[in-house]
């Protein structure tokens, strides 16, 4: 079994020899000999093709933060363990360098820089480099680079905080009103180095000073006793401050500070807008619950409002305008009635649509065709001519009707006509009594109605009996 990595390169024979025996000997056989043998065994190494060897297994580089794009900050250098020497080429995992702020030289493995680097946002950056073998691109290995980058005086410092600063109106020339420190984001090798000092177009007509305390501090005084909150409310003081690294660096920061009325002891009770309400009666507070109330009541008055105008609003089921009071009412029986003369369907109609004079739409009128017994008459072949007058008035007596719709509508009349011998075939319409019947044409029917004509054929002396 191998105990060690093989390198085909280095060592590619191996020769060993091994020696058996037997571990439990019979004293019996001491006699014959030796109980042991040797052999060689020559072992032969294969070359596998292995990936690219850097020669170191990390690296680290620096680059000041101004350096200028392109700029070479270093290089890598890994080749081919294999005989045959391949070309190696290199490239950046680009999943750790999002941002594309490096590139490598695919030839050299020289590293430089693509853009503006910034310490104070990132002071190391950590990429990995990759070799390939150019006759085999799957033959791949990586290296882990760690780049810093080094710090130049490039901000300038700033107030250290937001100072809410005021000034008591029954100050006293040179007392201090504020304690004010820096800041800045640079990182020199001696520390940090703060200078203050009043601005230049300030310093004449200032209303306070600044004292440097050469700790990285600063005072600012009062110059005159006593302000006044009604002539000035607020003041602006400029305070410069600059670091001690080349390049120096300096800025202009604004304090502002406030007039406010203190008692005897310095403690401030009103400032600014709330000095001058207070001279009037009214406090802030107090001007905050009057507009709470009024909007309060403003709310009252509009549910109230809202309220009364839903209670006088009519119901919608007497309003004139609900549409649903728009009812259609048609009081035709409709069609399909072979015959409706025994049933007047007159009495479920609307009463206000009845009308004297209106007749019936589905019986013949007796202007026409009067209710006379007719003898048995031969069957008339055209009985078109009391249709068509029946037709014309029940269309006449439509368009007249006023109840009737304004619009085309379907009327349908059911008539059965005339010059039927059985007369009309209703039970429900017989006006007259069986005396009244002649059933003597029973007996010129044939046989088949004997037994008919002599039930109602008889005389009426013989029926009676």
């Amino acid at each position: 079994s191998v105990l060690q990595p093989l390198d085909f390169e280095r060592k590619r024979q191996y020769s060993l020899r091994i020696q058996v025996e037997n571990s439990h000997l019979n004293p019996r056989f001491f006699s014959v000999g030796p109980f042991r043998d040797e052999a060689t065994i020559k072992i032969v190494v294969e070359d596998v093709d292995e990936p690219p060897l850097f020669e170191r297994a990390s690296y680290v580089m620096e680059v000041k933060e101004d350096a200028a794009r392109n700029t070479a900050i270093g290089s890598v250098s890994a080749s081919d363990p294999d005989d045959k020497n391949s070309l190696v080429r290199y490239s950046i995992d680009r999943r750790t360098d999002m941002d594309r702020m490096f590139n490598v030289h695919a030839g050299n493995g020289s590293v430089f820089i693509l853009r503006e680097l910034d310490r104070e946002e990132n002071a190391w950056h950590n990429i990995s480099v990759i070799a390939t073998e150019f006759n085999n691109p799957r033959q791949v290995s990586r290296v882990p680079v760690y780049i810093r980058v080094l710090d130049v005086n490039d901000n300038a410092p700033t107030f250290a905080t937001n100072y809410e600063t005021f000034v008591c109106e029954n100050a006293k020339a040179n007392q201090r009103i504020q304690t004010v420190s820096a800041t800045d984001p640079d990182d020199p090798l001696g520390g940090h180095r703060f200078f203050f000092s009043l601005a230049q177009e300030a310093a004449g007509k200032a209303n306070f000073s600044v004292r440097d305390n050469k700790d990285n501090t600063a005072w600012i005084l009062t110059r005159r006793n006593s302000y006044n909150s009604l002539q000035m409310s607020i003041y602006h003081v400029p305070v410069v401050i600059s670091d001690g690294v080349f390049p120096m660096q300096s800025s202009t920061n604004t304090l502002t500070v406030r007039v406010c009325s203190c008692d005897r002891e310095g403690n401030m009770k009103l400032c600014n807008a709330e000095a001058l309400t207070a001279r009037a009666g009214l406090s802030t507070g107090a001007l905050v619950a009057i507009l709470l109330c009024v909007i309060i009541l403003l709310m009252i008055v509009v549910l109230f409002a809202a309220l009364r105008r839903q209670r006088k609003k009519e119901p919608l089921i007497i309003s004139k305008e609900d549409v649903r009071d728009n009812v259609v009412s048609y009081n035709d029986e409709g069609g399909g009635e072979e015959d409706t003369q025994a049933f007047d369907i007159g009495t479920l109609r609307n009463p206000e649509a009845i009308e004297e004079s209106k007749q019936r739409r589905d019986i013949v009128p007796e202007t026409f065709f009067p209710p006379v017994r007719r003898p048995v008459l031969p069957p008339i072949r055209d009985h078109n001519g009391d249709v068509r007058d029946f037709i014309n008035q029940r269309l006449q007596d439509n368009d007249s009707d006023p109840t009737a719709p304004p619009y085309d509508s379907l009327a349908t009349y059911a008539y059965e006509g005339t010059g039927s011998v059985a007369e009309s075939l209703s039970s429900l319409e017989s006006v007259t009594t069986e005396g009244d019947q002649d059933y003597n044409y029973l007996s010129e029917w044939g046989p088949r109605f004997k037994k008919l004509a002599d039930m109602y054929g008889g005389d009426d002396s013989d029926r009676d009996s």
